[in-house]
């Protein structure tokens, strides 16, 4: 009987499953027209690419192969440059954390919302940073080095003098346990959270720091089996080694580690950026080393002019997301987001534009609006609405800096779609940019409605 019932409920559990996959990989599979286009640049991973409908959705790296002017733009490393982003492009959606590959700033004077995946390579990061731990710590580095360059070279294939050899300069690369030291956590999001469970887990104690701490990184973090710190100088002053996890923001982190930072650090300490190279600065780095009052090792996750050949600093090529697993996850969390974002109008994990989570659309069809940060707008939107005795359902607005972003569902279908939004845009010169969201009937799925306005290029 018992096991009759746990292979009914293990079937149910399938059916649901495969219930769950049908509605997420085939949104409204009865439409055949024309599609959204995406234009990509970098492989991005199946499994994200997976996650846009075939019967709603064209994918592609050669411009040339979409069915029209791209929507969106979703990349990894591609130095994305402003001439490669037509007006028709809605939103660009980055495959990982760091944005500084894309002209973001720019993007917001045009009203184009640049999206992230926050968290989707966290994992991957943080096993780098254990490795990085262990390579700070022990001799591993040299010690293959010199196996490799030194011993195998000088005994010229003999393995039984190789194999005395290695016994014999063992010693000469001696290094410390972490666990009972202290690792300082500058950056407590995403990865400096999850850097602190695995030293942690590891022996060590930890010291953070993060004055952008949100409410929801505090509460991922261990409470009082970490000391947080509110002045970096109190962080580097007791730290054994520091792991660097801010992001990079020209006037705020840029070199963030610079020569008054270095003097108050143990002479001793080992340095991993796995962040950003320029939030270090390598300069000053190389002078303390030089000058001998620093001894520590440096691993960083990119090249540093300054301390690429000096033998204390070690030099990853850029790996802390380089997983599969990492890969799969950016590009699913990407295009989740871009989906979202094209379908509905609301917006999640934008480096540039506030989030606008409204509820399921209330009516017709909703006005996607991108219109400067102004007093007056709303005031404006609604009142030319109410003029045109159209009823709002439902709206949504916030703001970020000089963007404002504003949803408005209308109960009913206008009869003239195209003109009611001219006459908006007219009577709102504020207004960056307008979609047109609707049921998208008579095959007319991907287009951006039956009318399109971008400001800075005054047709799309």
């Amino acid at each position: 009987m018992l096991k009759h019932m746990l292979a009914q409920a293990e079937a149910r559990a399938k059916a649901n499953s495969e219930q769950e996959q049908k509605k997420e990989h085939d949104f409204k599979p009865e439409k055949r027209g024309k599609t959204f286009a995406v234009q990509t640049f970098n492989a991005i991973s199946p499994v994200g690419l997976d996650k846009f409908p075939k019967q709603t959705y064209t994918c592609s790296g050669n411009k040339e192969a979409l069915p029209a002017s791209p929507m969106a733009i979703m990349l990894r490393s591609h130095k994305l440059k402003e001439e490669e982003v037509a007006p028709s492009v809605r939103c660009i959606v980055r495959c990982g954390a760091g944005t500084n590959n894309i002209p973001v700033a720019r993007m917001t004077e045009l009203g184009i919302p640049v999206f992230n995946t926050p968290g989707a390579n966290a994992n991957a990061v943080k096993e780098l940073v254990i490795c990085g731990l262990l390579l700070a710590s022990r001799g591993v580095v040299e010690g293959i080095n010199h196996v490799r360059n030194v011993i195998n070279v000088e005994e010229k294939g003999d393995h039984a003098k190789i194999e005395k050899r290695i016994e014999s300069d063992k010693s000469m690369f001696t290094g410390q346990e972490i666990a009972g030291k202290t690792l300082g956590v500058i950056g407590l999001g995403q990865v400096g959270a999850r850097a602190v469970d695995a030293a942690l887990a590891l022996g060590m104690k930890i010291i953070g720091y993060d004055p952008a701490l949100t409410m929801d990184a505090a509460l991922r973090l261990p409470g009082a089996n970490m000391t947080r710190v509110s002045d970096l100088k109190d962080l580097l002053k007791q730290s054994d080694y520091i792991s660097l996890h801010v992001p990079y923001i020209p006037k705020v982190t840029h070199h963030l580690i610079n020569e008054e930072m270095l003097a108050l650090c143990k002479p001793n300490m080992h340095m991993l950026n796995l962040a950003r190279g320029e939030i270090v600065d390598g300069t000053a780095v190389k002078r303390a080393w030089e000058s001998g009052k620093y001894t520590g090792k440096y691993i960083c996750d990119f090249t540093d002019e300054a301390c690429r050949s000096h033998p204390k600093f070690v030099c990853i090529p850029h790996l802390g997301a380089s997983t599969e697993e990492a890969e799969e996850n950016s590009a699913a969390m990407a295009a989740d987001t871009m989906r979202i974002y094209l379908e509905t109008g609301a917006i999640r994990h934008s480096v540039n534009f506030p989030s606008v989570q409204p509820s399921e659309r209330q009516g017709y069809a909703r006005l996607a609006i991108v219109h400067k940060n102004e007093p007056g707008i709303l005031g404006q939107i609604t009142t030319f609405l109410g003029s045109q005795n159209i009823n709002i359902t439902q709206q949504v607005n916030s703001s970020m800096n000089s963007i404002a972003y504003t949803l408005v569902d209308i109960e009913s279908c206008p009869k003239d779609p195209a003109g009611l939004q001219q006459k908006l845009v007219d009577a709102c010169p504020a207004i960056i940019s307008l979609r047109y969201i609707s049921d998208l009937q008579e095959n007319e799925l991907g287009q951006p409605g039956s009318f399109f306005f971008v400001k800075w290029a005054k047709s799309a």
